[in-house]
């Protein structure tokens, strides 16, 4: 995190935003970059070396010129990569289904049916895992797998064709 803050501190320079601008249309060196933005090369230099430390610019010996040019890779990542906090793998969406199923699991069983319908969908998501893939049910077998969670079978086997997780013709279901 602390490479990530140093960074942004970086980049909140006026002048240091000027000289990435610059890097982005080409390849180019100090003096010539001094040039561009009327200011001495001392400047320009204390400038790139500590980008070059940051790793914002790569630089590069030609000839009698040490060339500078953009790190793309840092440029090329979203915003959000250089934000948010390392270590931190689980997102919102995977919280709030982790939150659904706590509250309403207790002890392997569904305590009761959610009224609100994305609530509905995990739960019954979180049932379908006991389906196997390819492979098709009898109404009795569907029945048993769900009993396990909630006597209330008709109401999730019906549930679970509104919402797509099953499909069924006559008395045959299977995962979509």
């Amino acid at each position: 995190m602390k490479e990530k803050l140093e960074l942004l501190k970086l980049l909140a320079d006026e002048t240091r935003l000027d000289i990435l601008n610059i890097l982005l249309k080409e390849d180019s060196y100090v003096e010539k970059i001094a040039c561009e933005l009327s200011l001495t090369p001392a400047t320009i230099c204390y400038h790139l070396k500590k980008m070059e430390a940051a790793g914002v610019v790569n630089c590069s010996r030609s000839q009698f010129y040490m060339i500078y040019s953009l790190n793309r890779e840092i440029f090329d990542k979203p915003l959000y990569e250089l934000i948010k906090k390392d270590g931190e793998t689980v997102d919102a969406e995977e919280k709030y289904k982790k939150g659904v199923l706590s509250g309403f699991f207790k002890y392997g069983r569904l305590t009761q049916i959610p009224t609100q319908r994305k609530k509905r969908e995990i739960v019954l998501r979180e049932i379908a895992k006991d389906f196997k893939a390819g492979e098709k049910y009898a109404e009795v077998e569907v029945n048993e797998i769900i009993h396990k969670y909630h006597e209330d079978h008709c109401t999730i086997r019906r549930e679970m064709i509104a919402f797509g997780i099953m499909e069924r013709e006559k008395e045959v279901y299977w995962l979509k």
